[in-house]
């Protein structure tokens, strides 16, 4: 045989090896390669909707965890005013109870948000039969006599307008009456400016002597200590801080049973009244753009539907005491929020809404991070499986072609080794011979 037809045999044999090796590799590789694609959209799908199902849980477990606390809080509150019944009706025992029952407040403080303890009553008082402060302090402060009012009138009492007494005096022994919240309206132009919403919940309970009804016990809660449970956290995060940021839209609030909100980032959106004692009505759709112009924002959440059609069922879900997480748009801001109601309920609170709700909201984009961030990592992983596997058969196909040389190589010469010289290149014989 001659070298050019061993070279072409050779090349046929070497061809042949690496064909019937490469393609089965080449089809495996991508068979491997399209199970990878496959195995990564659909981890990457599963991995999202984990996520989300995930954080929404987390969400809605933390709401009705907060929800829980501001009802088991409410009826501490109820309790406090049952005991002042029975303390001796002096004022100095009155100031010792205002003194002694504090709780802590987040502050800021040289910079850092810190926890202080601040008294829960601003105010306490003992009130006669017939309306008469018998006994009364403001602050820590004892109130001389010659200031002291008939708060029978609502026009005597501290926001010129408050009934706490004709509806205390309905109550039967250890009924509690509890008011909404009540405080000097802020405007969005105080607001920016610095000033921040200070108010308070009355509680009142009825004491009684011989006669029967004899006055009243009224205690003045001061409100920050309701809002502390959602001024002083951000749903996404577990810490604490001195006041949220509304402009992430990442923030939590409180509505009443009416469908005011009592307590957010921004304070002009909490209910209010007039120096006159006189309410500041919510936001409507016909009178948005001339409330907007004054800085009055004050949000009823069942009179919200032209903001978004959600937030009215949001009410109405939280007062039939349903909890659950609906999205809808405010602000500028596209969110989800979980809300649960505040379980705290008496005869100006019925079932099943009670005192009201609890809402955690967060930007659907900040919702979306984590499980977008979860679907990168996997395509990321993903095209590294991909590299490797295409590096791995580049190689493969190299060192494959080396050994199917040397293979066909040696298959040649054993072939060369058993056939003999003269049967490659036989004689030649003459017929005439």
């Amino acid at each position: 045989m001659t070298k050019k037809e061993q070279g072409k045999q050779l090349f046929t044999v070497s061809r042949l090896f690496f064909l019937l090796i490469v393609i089965p590799l080449v089809l495996m590789a991508f068979f491997i390669a399209n199970s990878i694609l496959q195995l990564g959209e659909t981890s990457k799908i599963g991995t999202i909707s984990a996520l989300d199902d995930n954080f929404q849980q987390a969400l809605e477990s933390r709401s009705s965890s907060v929800a829980g606390s501001i009802a088991d809080f409410l009826r501490q509150i109820e309790k406090d005013a049952l005991v002042a019944t029975i303390l001796p009706a002096t004022p100095e025992t009155y100031k010792e109870f205002v003194q002694t029952n504090k709780q802590a407040l987040w502050v800021k403080h040289e910079g850092s948000v810190v926890r202080a303890l601040v008294p829960l009553y601003r105010e306490m008082a003992l009130i006669d039969r017939y309306g008469k402060e018998l006994i009364k302090i403001v602050d820590g402060t004892v109130v001389p006599q010659a200031q002291l009012v008939n708060i029978s009138d609502p026009a005597n009492t501290t926001y010129k307008s408050e009934d706490y007494f004709a509806k205390g005096k309905t109550l039967a022994k250890a009924e509690v009456y509890m008011s909404t919240l009540t405080g000097w309206y802020v405007d969005r132009n105080s607001f920016e400016k610095g000033q921040r919403f200070e108010g308070i919940i009355r509680i009142a309970t009825p004491v009684f002597d011989q006669q029967g009804f004899s006055g009243l016990v009224m205690l003045a809660l001061d409100s920050r200590h309701l809002t502390k449970f959602t001024d002083n956290i951000i749903p996404t995060e577990s810490g604490h801080v001195f006041e949220a940021d509304a402009t992430t839209g990442n923030y939590a609030y409180m509505v009443d049973h009416r469908g005011f909100v009592i307590s957010h980032p921004v304070d002009s959106h909490v209910t209010g009244l007039y120096p006159d004692g006189t309410a500041v009505p919510p936001l409507t759709k016909d009178a948005m753009a001339e409330m907007a112009r004054k800085g009055e924002e004050v949000l009823n959440l069942n009179l919200a539907g032209f903001i978004d059609p959600e937030l009215p069922v949001v009410t109405l879900e939280a007062a039939t005491g349903i909890s659950g997480t609906r999205v809808y748009t405010f602000a500028g801001h596209q969110k989800i929020v979980s809300y649960a109601p505040i379980t705290y309920f008496s005869r100006f609170f019925p079932e099943p809404g009670g005192f009201g709700w609890v809402a955690m909201s967060v930007n659907i984009d900040k919702f979306n991070e984590q499980a977008l961030a979860a679907a990168a990592k996997i395509d990321e992983e993903a095209r590294a499986w991909m590299t490797t596997i295409i590096l791995i058969i580049v190689i493969s196909m190299v060192l494959l072609f080396l050994i199917a040389s040397i293979l066909a190589r040696g298959i040649t010469r054993s072939i060369e080794a058993e056939i003999p010289e003269e049967s490659l290149n036989p004689l030649d014989y003459d017929d005439d011979d």
